[in-house]
């Protein structure tokens, strides 16, 4: 993670338009891509303006005069532009994989148990592989199903508007190999926000909804385990 005091200005472009004048701030990128930007007043626990990953970061100068932070969403572009003035401090620490929240139920457990167990995510599923590689990060599982099409599918804990934009970024990058220009999707998710079924559906891809103890064996299911 790296950490820059700075006094900076940042101009936000993209679903809006946003200016925070010149002050000194704090710049948080970390290393999974997601910039976020605090100041030392009030007693918000929200950054001032933030981007999560994946995104681009390019910088300018030596010492640093210059940030740029971008990412597609959708049809658009976000833009962070960040005009570095003077840099107070400017740190990097190896937080390590001992600093990733452990918790019973979060992505990696869900992913382990449905790679186990595709067909929770579609009938006749196959893995191919877990953490399949595109340019944009991994996709959580890709599958075959009974026809041998391609899947792709996202895992979340609580899957959100930001989850269906993921997953809709991977598929986009998936599609350019004509191998799999037919490949779909599936949202995975102990709980899918409502605003995030109606995206996916508009979308074209199928949402699994189910409870963990489920896949586990621990329970007998509901007849509602899974919406799609």
């Amino acid at each position: 993670m790296r950490l820059i005091v700075a006094r900076c200005a940042v101009d936000y472009t993209g679903r809006l338009t946003t200016h925070l004048p010149e002050a000194v701030r704090l710049l948080m990128i970390k290393a999974d891509g997601g910039v976020s930007i605090w100041h030392d007043g009030g007693s918000s626990v929200k950054p001032q303006n933030w981007m999560t990953p994946p995104t681009v970061i390019e910088t300018e100068g030596d010492p640093l005069e210059r940030m740029v932070v971008r990412k597609r969403a959708g049809a658009t572009e976000d833009r962070l532009d960040i005009r570095i003035v003077d840099v107070v401090s400017d740190v990097t620490h190896d937080m390590g994989e001992a600093a990733a929240l452990e918790k019973d139920g979060v992505e990696a457990h869900l992913q382990e148990l449905l790679a186990e167990q595709p067909h929770w995510c579609g009938d006749g599923f196959r893995l191919v592989r877990r953490e399949w590689p595109t340019d944009i990060g991994p996709v959580d599982l890709m599958c075959r199903d009974e026809a041998d099409g391609w899947i792709a599918v996202e895992i979340k804990r609580v899957a959100t508007i930001d989850a269906v934009e993921q997953l809709t970024r991977y598929l986009e990058r998936l599609r350019e190999d004509p191998a799999m220009a037919g490949c779909q999707g599936v949202l995975a998710a102990q709980q899918i926000k409502p605003q995030a079924r109606v995206l996916s559906e508009s979308r074209g891809l199928r949402c699994v909804e189910g409870d963990r103890a489920v896949r586990r064996g621990e329970r007998e299911p509901d007849l509602t385990l899974f919406v799609a």
